[in-house]
């Protein structure tokens, strides 16, 4: 059997144009869905692959109908592949059911396993160059001064339990134990955050 899919971005576009490409090649069933090309949630096209049995075809007008990214394409067809499911793609001379589609789409899996090590690559160097100038980089710190100040008072109780302070604070329990101990007292990585102690100068002013 030939299923289709089609999908369009907001509801002021038509989708005839899709449903009348997926009627001439034969679909039996037509599901659609309206929203972004990112978006997660997509009954339609979740209802096409759920009735998808071995030997049947999932059919789109375009690649980009189906997928959020490359990435995600490929591991979509991959499944499709496991389950014995053919995809093809109307305007882009893509059908996995063939032995030239597979070779086709074998070239897109390549291309999107680049992308994936081009991204890693790149956020690597990034990173690299971020703790060169002096930045941590990644992504931001869950720890503040407040909350560590507050983590030194409650862990300094001993009837606190460590898992419910970091509960708490809004932390994970290793977050925790890596800026206090078990007795609320700082460890090194605490020390950026608390600052460095000023020493005050309180001896009186030499009189002439």
């Amino acid at each position: 059997m030939l299923i289709g899919y089609m999908r369009v971005s907001t509801g002021e576009q038509n989708l005839d144009l899709q449903r009348d490409g997926l009627e001439r090649a034969g679909c039996e069933r037509v599901y659609d869905d309206v929203c972004s090309g990112r978006a997660t949630e997509r009954p339609g096209l979740a209802k096409a692959l759920d009735i998808a049995r071995d030997g049947d075809t999932l059919v789109v007008w375009k690649l980009d109908r189906i997928g959020r990214s490359l990435t995600h394409v490929v591991g979509l067809v991959s499944d499709l592949q496991k389950r014995g499911v053919g995809l093809k793609v109307l305007t882009g001379d893509v059908d996995t059911t063939t032995a030239t589609g597979r070779l086709v789409f074998g070239i897109f899996a390549t291309l999107a396993e680049f992308e994936r090590d081009l991204i890693h690559e790149r956020t690597m160097a990034g990173l690299a160059a971020a703790r060169a100038r002096g930045r941590a980089g990644g992504r931001p710190r869950v720890m503040t001064k407040q909350k560590l100040k507050a983590a030194m008072a409650m862990m300094a109780d001993r009837d606190n339990v460590a898992r419910d302070v970091a509960a708490q604070l809004g932390v994970s329990l290793s977050t925790l134990y890596a800026y206090v101990d078990a007795k609320g007292m700082p460890r090194e990585r605490a020390t950026e955050l608390l600052g460095k102690r000023r020493v005050k100068n309180d001896a009186p002013a030499q009189q002439a």
